[in-house]
């Protein structure tokens, strides 16, 4: 959930936004070229001001951060059905650390915590304990699986998944991780750590594919995954091959071989739109978010509380695209056709897997979460794109949270290189960073000939004819669909801001903890995002030619 951050970037390609057409600045060039007016300190921010909600608690921000659902557990519960496979998967505390999941030790009780630390000093994690199926239900009901939260369904007054009580997921599943002090995360091979909770860094090697198919019922996931649209020509976009795309005849058994196959869903990354289009980007950080904005890496949310509630109305709760205003939403953002046909097929999925929602008839009763229904003139808008808007007094509070948690200080690096590496970035990277990185991240948009030279787009459909809204177009690098850069913006851009089709800055904080880099993860190492070798056509292509150059950028970079 942050800016060109993660968990995630999103849209809000509806009407006219009121919202947005008041903040958005004006079009500062022709669409391909970045911006030129810069100091050697950073970029003069030709953005727009985009405000926010202020004056939350940040102790009560913490509280929706970790735990907060607005009644999700109804999706993940009832619709996906996350708990039932985790209990036919006899998923081990282990296999959860393999799939990414962390464990908050602060959550367990004094005799748990003794008996893992006791476990772990003997045998390490090949004991009893902790590959134990019964464990991990043991966590869950202790609300110490970090971001996957078990509620009091039944009203009994405690928490336990066996007797009926549902799991939801907050925002701190994708934006959060431990200290590792009982049992450190492999920085590289995968997993997730056992320790005291940090709130704020991106856990790098979460499988978020690999959890969706752990749930009995994957395909209740569909408008989030790669998809066939019989309107554009029965292709599909995404990391898997096109005819590799889902339809709404799809079994879970396909459904999970595309989620939990990691070059089709890669670790760390989450796809953000409920568009059909396979666009994983790398989950980014969510500390410090007073310094970023606009939000989504193609800049389309001008604010951090209009993220927040799409976050909780769609992406954590995509049952809202069948109601008539999810409907609307899907035709605005791809077509009329396909957004139809997105509509029309997840509601059969739904009604062929028998779900129920609230009421308990098959394919009513949606969506499951608890919000408000907005004024017919704010339906569609970015304030509430499926026509739904959960507390304002949360997300106020949620700002207040998120905008303080600081970012974590920097691992190993050489200082003497570092100082050095801070004048090559001056010289060569304030067109669009700055270097004091307790500045603003500058908010204008890259356009994306400049982010990505080669981008050469084919336009596979038009859009609603709305003035300044780009096709929907699409430009594999090299027509290889296993590195796509432009996934994001094949459907999803800031255009409806009066911004140009491109990319927003990311934060340059707690690179040293990253080993993937650009949004589509696609470049392994730092070193590797600044070498020239990958061409003069790639994405993101500002290199340092000589390679001691390089080593004093890098470890600039990681001591941020």
């Amino acid at each position: 959930m942050n800016k060109t951050h993660g968990h995630v970037g999103w849209v809000f390609l509806a009407a006219a936004l009121a919202t947005s057409q008041g903040a958005c600045s004006k079009s500062k060039d022709n669409g391909d070229s970045v911006n030129q007016n810069q100091t050697q300190e950073g970029p003069a921010d030709q953005g727009p001001d985009l405000p926010r909600l202020t004056g939350g608690d940040a102790t009560k921000g913490q509280q929706v951060f970790r735990f907060e659902t607005f009644g999700n557990e109804g999706f993940w519960t009832d619709a996906a059905r996350l708990p039932a496979g985790i209990v036919a998967a006899k998923l081990t505390p282990v296999q959860a650390l393999q799939a990414g999941l962390s464990v908050n030790v602060d959550a367990l009780d004094a005799a748990t915590k003794t008996a893992v630390a006791n476990e772990l000093a003997a045998q390490g994690t090949s004991g009893p304990l902790l590959n134990d199926p019964a464990t991990t239900l043991a966590l869950l009901n202790a609300n110490a699986v970090i971001g996957v939260v078990v509620k009091d369904s039944n009203g009994d007054g405690k928490l336990d998944v066996a007797t009926g009580d549902k799991v939801g997921v907050s925002c701190a599943l994708c934006h959060a991780i431990t200290d590792g002090s009982v049992v450190k995360s492999p920085n590289n091979l995968g997993g997730g750590s056992i320790g005291k909770q940090v709130d704020g860094p991106t856990p790098h090697n979460l499988n978020v594919g690999g959890i969706f198919a752990l749930a009995a019922n994957t395909r209740a996931f569909f408008p989030l995954l790669q998809v066939k649209f019989a309107a554009f020509g029965n292709k599909s976009i995404g990391r898997a091959p096109s005819d590799q795309g889902l339809t709404e005849t799809s079994t879970e058994a396909q459904v999970d071989a595309l989620v939990g196959n990691p070059a089709f869903y890669p670790l760390g990354t989450f796809d953000d739109a409920p568009d059909g289009t396979g666009a994983q980007q790398h989950i980014a950080p969510f500390f410090r978010t007073d310094l970023a904005a606009p939000w989504g890496t193609p800049g389309d949310i001008a604010r951090l509380e209009n993220f927040d509630n799409l976050v909780y109305t769609v992406l954590l709760d995509p049952t809202s695209l069948v109601t008539p205003e999810g409907r609307a939403f899907l035709r605005a953002l791809l077509d009329e056709a396909a957004g139809n046909e997105l509509a029309d097929d997840y509601l059969t999925i739904l009604k062929d897997t028998q779900v129920r929602g609230k009421g308990g008839v098959v394919g009513e009763g949606f969506p499951y979460i608890t919000a408000t229904q907005v004024t017919a003139d704010k339906a569609g808008t970015e304030e509430a794109p499926v026509g739904l808007r959960v507390s304002e007094d949360a997300l106020r509070d949620l700002n207040a949270y998120t905008d303080g948690l600081a970012a974590p200080a920097p691992g190993a690096f050489d200082a003497t290189l570092a100082a050095r590496g801070k004048e090559q970035f001056a010289a060569r990277c304030t067109r669009c960073h700055n270097v004091a990185q307790s500045k603003r991240v500058p908010s204008f948009i890259v356009p994306m000939k400049s982010i990505f030279p080669g981008y050469n787009p084919t336009v596979l459909a038009e859009r609603p004819a709305e003035a300044g809204v780009r096709p929907i177009a699409f430009d594999p690098i090299q027509n290889d669909p296993s590195t796509i850069f432009d996934d994001k913006t094949v459907v999803v851009d800031a255009s409806r801001r009066g911004e140009p089709r491109g990319s927003a800055m990311p934060l340059l904080l707690d690179l040293g903890r990253k080993d993937r880099f650009l949004h589509d993860s696609s470049v392994v190492g730092l070193t590797s995002l600044v070498d020239p070798m990958r061409g003069d056509k790639a994405p993101h292509p500002f290199y340092v030619p000589d390679a001691a150059q390089r080593t004093e950028l890098v470890e600039f970079l990681k001591s941020l």
